[in-house]
């Protein structure tokens, strides 16, 4: 401590501080796309209360003598179809995005990336950055939609860290930005270049968002209303209309409507042959994106009936994706960081 007079005691432990820290987060990923790793990653995912809301008593054996003996080799062969050299596209992707933020926001605000589930660790990344002197850091989960088993969840791991600090910092949480000017503004851009590269002009556009039991809705989760305000943003933006779907159902729960392997299947009956598939409520393509939509979801399109399918990658860590959270995270940092 000082002693008042500006010195401290030789003695005196180190303790940096006076920096910042922005930990960009993300759901997780496996180490590998084996069944052991997926076998691990989906034991923690699925164990989460705010992802599965059944009581443990009932969920428990369930997820141990069915699931976890059943879905993590399926899920592997899936995980080894996108999985990329440098490894799994969430993590680069999410990875990249830290590193081209880096140095936007002056020399004293460190930004680094964690994930929910898996490694990197949310509570490894805060202890880093306490090491570096952060007393102030804003925990930035990358949904731009909120859900309790996404930013809220994320937000859990990130709290428990801190109950277990005696010198905390302080703490901010980025908000959902699902109808943040910069974001719809940075969606349409996207898009727009990715339709222009097209060889074919899509009958309809679908944007699929990732989807939600029912129950979620009807216990007050404002996710399906920020999914459809996002949509409805887009495409006055776009000057085109957007069919909204919601994927990734699992179990015999309803889930949220209309699904859209479903309506995939269904399009070419009615008449729609050419299709461009966007998927706003992912930060980063990952499996849900380059798996079930990119690859299922082209080939129950194709089975059905259409001739041509696009799917339009996620923001990602291009250049307007980074300047998209370059200014919704100074936005949060006002009155810790001077704008760059």
């Amino acid at each position: 401590m000082d002693d008042g007079a500006g010195h401290e005691p030789a003695d005196h432990p180190l303790a940096p501080c006076g920096n910042i820290g922005v930990l960009l987060v993300n759901l997780g990923t496996p180490g590998a796309p084996d069944a052991r790793s997926v076998r691990r990653y989906l034991a923690e995912f699925l164990s989460d209360r705010r992802v599965v809301e059944i009581p443990p008593l009932i969920w428990q054996p369930i997820l141990r003598g069915i699931i976890l003996n059943t879905r993590p080799r399926k899920s592997a062969h899936a995980y080894a179809q996108v999985w990329r050299p440098d490894g799994s596209p969430l993590d680069a992707i999410t990875r990249a995005q830290a590193r081209a933020l880096q140095d936007a926001f002056g020399g004293n605000v460190f930004v680094d990336y964690g994930m929910r589930y898996g490694q990197p660790s949310l509570g490894d990344r805060l202890a880093g950055f306490q090491a570096y002197g952060c007393d102030r850091m804003l925990i930035a989960p990358l949904y731009p939609q909120y859900c309790a088993a996404t930013t809220a969840t994320a937000n859990d791991a990130a709290f428990a860290t801190l109950a277990k600090m005696r010198w905390q910092p302080a703490i901010r949480t980025l908000p959902p930005y699902y109808d943040h000017p910069a974001y719809i503004a940075a969606l349409k851009a996207s898009v727009e270049k990715s339709l222009a590269a097209l060889d074919f002009a899509p009958d309809m556009i679908l944007a699929s968002f990732h989807g939600m039991p029912q129950r979620t809705l009807e216990l007050g989760d404002p996710y399906h209303c920020h999914c459809r305000k996002t949509a409805r943003l887009l495409s006055e933006a776009l000057g085109r209309e957007l069919t909204v779907t919601f994927q990734s159902r699992f179990g015999r729960a309803r889930w949220l409507e209309p699904a859209t392997d479903a309506t995939l299947a269904a399009l070419p009956g009615k008449g729609v042959r050419k299709i461009a598939v966007v998927a706003p409520g992912f930060s980063a393509d990952c499996l849900e994106t380059l798996e079930e939509l990119a690859i299922r979801g082209r080939e129950t399109f194709r089975a059905a009936g259409g001739t041509d399918f696009a799917y339009l990658p996620c923001l990602n860590d291009s250049a307007d994706g980074v300047e998209m959270l370059r200014s919704i995270l100074q936005q949060e940092l006002e009155g810790w960081a001077p704008a760059a």
